[in-house]
């Protein structure tokens, strides 16, 4: 019988839906599924007010890890066959908590030597986070076999309003009753068990070499051109931001107030007057670099590392 473990850490419960769903068909079969949600022994708000929430970026952007309660020893020792591993994407990088079990000293026993399915579930931006878990999961001597990237389907400014909403409130509506839902649809997160179906296949078989190939046969990742191109631009500019609001004090500390709060207009500017600009530019170079997009789309629907 395979030993399957599913990692994931979710604030709303959509993570947890979306996890719960993929894992469904594996658990049917024969196979053990065990299952972990990460705890942090001091956790973050839910829903989060405004000052918390963006005194996250910092640590969440620069990776920092916070100390998590202890992994259960039933886990911890136990070999698996392979790791499915949920996160959510935090101001362009995996959560704090998937951080910290990533930087862990456990992670290195728990993931050694173990394929893991890498499970997002995000606004839009999910590029350069999976990148950072590719080396994560490198860095903990596991294998990448498969990728699924779930996340909301309407266009950048409606859903900056709901999900902003949402994380707010903590209630997942149709925001004044003519926005949509935020976050991943209902549909999307109750068709997600097709891919356990496809990753049962590939535990039956014992060859996860085409897991990847078969996964993105069902849509299990989209790529948007505009958006690895704002996720790059934005890594870099988030950069700056964080080592510069790093320094002036540590999480929660009240020396970056105003440094967090010149990071909330930024945003804002960024996000109402800067991305239309880039759009504008994006779709004036399109067939220039058409060449380009077409290798970006090829390499970051993979499970490759560069």
């Amino acid at each position: 019988m395979k030993k399957i473990l599913v990692i994931h850490y979710s604030q709303s419960g959509q993570l947890t839906e979306i996890v719960n769903n993929i894992a469904m068909p594996i658990s049917e079969g024969d196979a053990e599924v065990d299952y972990y949600k990460i705890a942090l022994e001091k956790e973050f708000p839910f829903p989060w007010n405004k000052s918390a929430f963006f005194d996250a970026f910092p640590e969440s952007f620069l990776q920092k890890p916070r100390k998590l309660k202890a992994i259960p020893a039933e886990i911890l020792h136990k070999k698996y066959d392979l790791i499915i591993l949920g996160y959510q994407v935090w101001y362009l990088s995996p959560s704090i908590p998937i951080n910290s079990l990533l930087k862990s000293p456990e992670a290195k026993i728990v993931f050694k030597n173990t394929p893991v399915v890498t499970v997002i579930g995000c606004r839009n931006m999910w590029i350069m986070a999976q990148e950072k878990v590719k080396y994560l999961l490198n860095d903990c001597g596991s294998k990448l076999v498969g990728n699924i990237a779930l996340f909301d389907r309407h266009i950048i400014h409606i859903s900056v309003i709901t999900i902003v909403q949402w994380m707010f409130t903590g209630v997942k509506k149709k925001y004044l009753g003519i926005f949509p839902k935020p976050g991943v649809s209902q549909k999307d997160i109750n068709e997600s068990s097709k891919f356990g179906s496809v990753i049962a296949e590939s535990l039956a078989n014992g060859n996860h070499d085409t897991l990847q190939a078969s996964l993105l046969k069902i849509n299990a990742v989209k790529i948007k051109p505009f958006l690895v191109l704002v996720d790059k631009r934005a890594n870099v500019l988030f950069g700056k931001w964080a080592k510069l609001i790093s320094e002036k004090g540590e999480a929660e500390s009240p020396k970056r107030h105003l440094w967090l709060s010149l990071f909330n207009y930024y945003l804002l500017f960024a996000i109402w007057i800067i991305a239309p600009i880039v759009f504008i530019l994006f779709l004036l170079t399109y067939i220039p670099f058409l060449r380009r997009i077409n290798k970006d789309k090829k390499y970051y629907s993979s499970i490759e590392l560069k």
